[in-house]
């Protein structure tokens, strides 16, 4: 039976399309027919990532009514299949969100694995993909306002009636590891999937409009991609690596700030 993630966060630039274009391919190559349907109708950048542009038909047309979804299934890397969405304000406009979860059972039976990539923040299109998914997995970056917002987005995927199946804490370096693995989950009150460092190489990857994984397989964040991947694909993945360890009261401080120190 496919499983169907949505990716989400509850800000924009958090680097949740980054990690859905590079997810996507790395389940494809551990044998999963994987598609990734981007759901960011109005900010798509994620045909750019993977260098799908300026192409005839996308999900604009799609959600639009004028073009069935197989015509905008595109190949990707790794064997990974591609659902993006347009460039155009034009095509935007024309689109209609309603009609996501009629596409989506349009192509399920055909993958193991669906990501959606989903718009950032609360938003009457960011709501959609929340409830469609079998589990929806929160990025985050370590700084408070990412952490505050993705809490939001947790709140409201459960209020609507979806599952938050975890969250990655993306864009890790020395200066902001402060937050261990289980300071985390305690949190957000949701389990790490896994922990991605910050990285120049995905940058460069991207500007080359190849994921990381693809660009530079070695690289630390590829390794930590690998991981995750192996990890909703359900086999043996590489060890996690230790996580960087907590300067103490740093957790404790951002619970107070956010909860008035109830625990």
């Amino acid at each position: 039976m496919v499983q169907v993630y949505t990716i989400a966060s509850g800000k924009g630039g958090t680097g949740k399309t980054t990690v859905t274009a590079n997810l996507g391919p790395m389940l494809a190559q551990y044998g999963k027919k994987t598609c990734i349907l981007d759901a960011d109708v109005g900010m798509a950048n994620l045909g750019l990532i993977l260098g799908l542009e300026n192409l005839p038909v996308t999900l604009h047309e799609v959600l639009g009514g004028r073009a069935a979804v197989k015509d905008a299934i595109y190949d990707g890397p790794l064997g990974v299949k591609v659902v993006p969405s347009g460039l155009s304000l034009q095509g935007f406009q024309n689109s209609n969100p309603d009609r996501l979860r009629d596409v989506m059972n349009d192509i399920v039976n055909d993958f193991d694995v669906l990501l959606i990539d989903a718009p950032a923040g609360i938003s009457r299109d960011g709501v959609i993909p929340l409830t469609v998914a079998d589990g929806v997995i929160l990025v985050v970056n370590p700084e408070i306002s990412s952490i505050v917002d993705a809490l939001k987005t947790k709140i409201l995927t459960e209020t609507v009636g979806g599952r938050v199946e975890g969250a990655i804490l993306n864009r890790v370096t020395t200066s902001n590891g402060e937050m261990s693995r289980a300071q985390m989950e305690k949190l957000l009150g949701v389990r790490i999937i896994g922990i991605i460092p910050e990285d120049p190489n995905v940058r460069r990857a991207s500007a080359g409009r190849l994921p990381i994984v693809v660009k530079y397989p070695s690289s630390t964040a590829s390794r930590a991609f690998r991981r995750i991947s192996a990890n909703l694909a359900g086999i043996e993945s590489p060890a996690e690596e230790p996580d960087t360890p907590a300067r103490e009261g740093f957790v404790d401080r951002l619970a107070r700030a956010l909860f008035r120190g109830k625990r």
